[in-house]
C-alpha cells in the first residue's frame, strides 16, 4: 500500500493550456508522473473553483478561477481524492462551487471538505486499501469560504466540533488522515496555537495531520503515535518568483503508515523532482527545522520575531491609507521606517488596546465579526 498526498494544485493563466489538454507530463515531468502512477491512492488539494462563469465574491485577497476543461489535467494525474476545504473554493460564489462539485462528480473524482451546507461539508471520506480502512477529514480556517447550516462552502475548523468529528471517524476506521488548511502563508514553523490544534487532533485519533495553505515547506513533529507536517508547499500553482514557492514535498504514506518525503523543485510554470544535492539540501533543511521545534521555547520565540515583522503591515492595511507605488518606494528607501512612522501616528496606545480587546475577548470578537459581516452584506 502506498498513498501519495500532494498540496495545492491550481491551474493558472501560465498553464491553462496544459491542464485543459491533459498534457501534465509537460508540467511535472516523467519521473514525477511515474511516482504518481505507482501509487495506490492519490490525494491533492483543489484550491480553485472550476467554472466557466465568472462570479467573484467580495473578499480580501484574489478570486481564483479555472475553466471546467482543466479537469482534464486532474484526470491525467490519476487523482483519486481532492480536498476542497480551503480559502479559495468559494471565490466564485455558489455558482463556482456547484460547477466544481458537478465537474468532479461527472469525472468520478471524489472530494472531501465542502458541500451544499455545513452538514455536507463536514462529512469525511472513507476508503479501503489492503484491508485497511482509511478515513480522511478536511477542514479550513475561516477565510470567506466557510459553509453554514443554510449556505454552501468549506468545512470550518471548529474547536467545539472538529476534534469530535475525528474521534468519531477513528471509531469507524483503522487509520485517520487530517488535512488542515491553515497556518500563516510563507512561515515555515507552527505558531504556538497551531501546534496546540494539531496536537489535539492527534490526541483525538488522527494518525497523520498535514497542514496545507502556507505555500512553503515547513517542518515535521512526531507527537504521541502520530505525525504532524506543518506545511508541504505547493504542488502546482503557476509561475511565482517567491523563494517560498520554489520547493515543495510530495508525501508518501507506506504500508506501515509511515511518511516518506519526496522533494520537488519549481521550474517555470511546472515542477520536477529535485535531484541529488538539491534534494538532500531540501530534506536536510526540513529536518533541521523539525529538530528546532522540539524546543517549545523556540516556537514561541520564533513566532514573536515573525509577528514583530508582520504587525506594522497588518496595522497599516487597516489604516485606510492607500499603499501606492510612491509610498512603496519611500518605505523601501527608509528601510521600512516610513510605514512604521505612519502606524505609530495612526495607532496610539488607546487604539491598540481597543483593537486587542475586540480581537482577543471572545464576546467582543463574536459581536465584532457578526457586525462586520452584516455591514458588508448590506453594502453588496
Amino acid at each position: 500500500m502506498n498513498i501519495i498526498i500532494g498540496s495545492d494544485i491550481v491551474p493558472t493563466i501560465s498553464n491553462f493550456k496544459e491542464f485543459e489538454n491533459g498534457n501534465m507530463t509537460e508540467l511535472i515531468g516523467n519521473k514525477t508522473k511515474d511516482i504518481l502512477q505507482s501509487a495506490d491512492f492519490r490525494i491533492f488539494n483543489l484550491e480553485t473553483p472550476l467554472t466557466d462563469v465568472s462570479s467573484p465574491i467580495h473578499k480580501n485577497g484574489p478570486n481564483l478561477i479555472a475553466t471546467t476543461k482543466c479537469i482534464n489535467g486532474y484526470k491525467a494525474l490519476g487523482i483519486d481524492l481532492l480536498t476542497v476545504a480551503n480559502n479559495h473554493i468559494m471565490d466564485q460564489g455558489v455558482i463556482g462551487l456547484d460547477s466544481t462539485l458537478s465537474v468532479l462528480d461527472k469525472n468520478e473524482i471524489a472530494y472531501v471538505g465542502a458541500g451544499e451546507n455545513l452538514d455536507a461539508a463536514q462529512k469525511p471520506y472513507i476508503f479501503e486499501l489492503n484491508n485497511t480502512k482509511i478515513g480522511v477529514y478536511a477542514c479550513a480556517e475561516h477565510e470567506f469560504s466557510i459553509a453554514s447550516d443554510s449556505m454552501p462552502g468549506a468545512n470550518p475548523f471548529d474547536p467545539l466540533e472538529s476534534f469530535d468529528h475525528v474521534t468519531d471517524l477513528k471509531q469507524k476506521c483503522d487509520k485517520v488522515i487530517v488535512l488542515y488548511h491553515g497556518g500563516k502563508e510563507h512561515y515555515r514553523y507552527p505558531s504556538p496555537y497551531l501546534q496546540k490544534v494539531c496536537r489535539k487532533f492527534i490526541e483525538k485519533g488522527a494518525d497523520i495531520l498535514i497542514c496545507q495553505h502556507s505555500h512553503c515547506i515547513g517542518c515535521e513533529e512526531k507527537y504521541l503515535n502520530g505525525t504532524i507536517v506543518y506545511g508541504q508547499g505547493n504542488f502546482l500553482f503557476g509561475d511565482h518568483d517567491s523563494e517560498f514557492w520554489q520547493t515543495s514535498l510530495l508525501i508518501l504514506i507506506d504500508e506501515n503508515f509511515e511518511i516518506k518525503y519526496i522533494p520537488l523543485e519549481k521550474t517555470g510554470n511546472g515542477i520536477r523532482l529535485a535531484e541529488s544535492e538539491r534534494a538532500n539540501e531540501i530534506i536536510n533543511e526540513f529536518y533541521k527545522r523539525s529538530n528546532e521545534i522540539k524546543d517549545e521555547d523556540f516556537i514561541q520565540k520564533k513566532y514573536d520575531e515573525f509577528s514583530n515583522e508582520m504587525i506594522d503591515g497588518y496595522l497599516f492595511g487597516s489604516s485606510g491609507i492607500k499603499y501606492n507605488f510612491f509610498m512603496k518606494v519611500i518605505n523601501k528607501l527608509c528601510c521600512g521606517s516610513f510605514i512604521r512612522c505612519i502606524v505609530e501616528k495612526q495607532y496610539p496606545l488607546r487604539k491598540l488596546l481597543a483593537m486587542l480587546n475586540y480581537l482577543e475577548c471572545e464576546a467582543h470578537k463574536e459581536l465584532f465579526v457578526t457586525g462586520l459581516k452584516n455591514k458588508i452584506s448590506n453594502k453588496k
